[in-house]
């Protein structure tokens, strides 16, 4: 049996997903490292994480997780404060709607940046850890949009590198399984967050729970991805139903 979960690291840990997540290892005892790309708001959200932790157990670094220097960074961190990396979320991304026929190349480019090299690269600088420890469980944030899309939002540029976090999670979770490493990713609906903006509640009606999600339904499925020691390669779909209704 693996043990419990110590140390974590979390990108786009500025608001939202990634915020609430990293509340909720703090509760359970873990320590993290949060990083985002704005330095004030990124420092704003680690002394709130402080209020309910102690100061050493919180460990901000701001970088762009795209420039695979800052997943090196972020590793170095959680070992020299931490010891060890149990858990890596890869949170940290970047969505718009823009019509199919006006996708540049510079908006393809912007999407697999922050989305998959982010998870790509920050991914690879935590494996070395995780093999030399023979254990780790790494959680990628996707989308059901991957798979059920919708009417009305044309989301190609962002779902080609979203749908790319989905497909590199597959071929992972078999390449590090004779290292005890685990990959999994957890696909939201609709979330309160602020990527999502003021007018979320408007997208109620397309969950048959009749709401919308909030982040730390998201930090839940996260944190059982986390600790299921023989859970590999799935995509869990927390999206109030969406999915099945379609």
């Amino acid at each position: 049996m693996s043990q419990p979960i110590k140390s974590v690291i979390i990108t786009g840990s500025n608001s939202g997903i990634g915020e609430a997540t990293a509340r909720r290892f703090l509760n359970s005892g873990a320590s993290v490292v949060i990083t985002g790309r704005n330095e004030d708001r990124l420092e704003s959200t680690r002394k709130s994480l402080v209020d309910i932790s102690s100061e050493d157990r919180v460990i901000a670094i701001s970088g762009d997780v795209g420039d695979p220097e800052t997943g090196k960074i972020l590793v170095a961190n959680a070992i020299k404060h931490f010891g060890r990396i149990d858990a890596l979320v890869n949170n940290a991304g970047q969505f718009g709607l823009k019509p199919f026929l006006e996708v540049t190349n510079d908006d393809l480019d912007q999407y697999n940046h922050a989305n998959l090299k982010g998870t790509f690269f920050t991914t690879q600088a935590v494996v070395p850890q995780m093999i030399k420890q023979q254990s780790g469980s790494i959680i990628n944030i996707g989308t059901v949009l991957v798979n059920h899309a919708m009417a009305g939002a044309p989301i190609s540029a962002p779902m080609t590198s979203k749908g790319g976090i989905h497909a590199l999670t597959v071929a992972l979770s078999s390449e590090l399984a004779p290292h005890n490493i685990r990959i999994n990713v957890v696909a939201p609906g609709i979330i309160r967050t602020p990527l999502i903006g003021e007018n979320a509640d408007d997208f109620a009606s397309i969950h048959p729970l009749g709401r919308i999600g909030e982040s730390d339904e998201i930090a839940q499925a996260v944190d059982y991805f986390a600790n299921a020691e023989f859970v590999t390669g799935t995509v869990l779909e927390v999206d109030g139903g969406y999915t099945h209704a379609r």
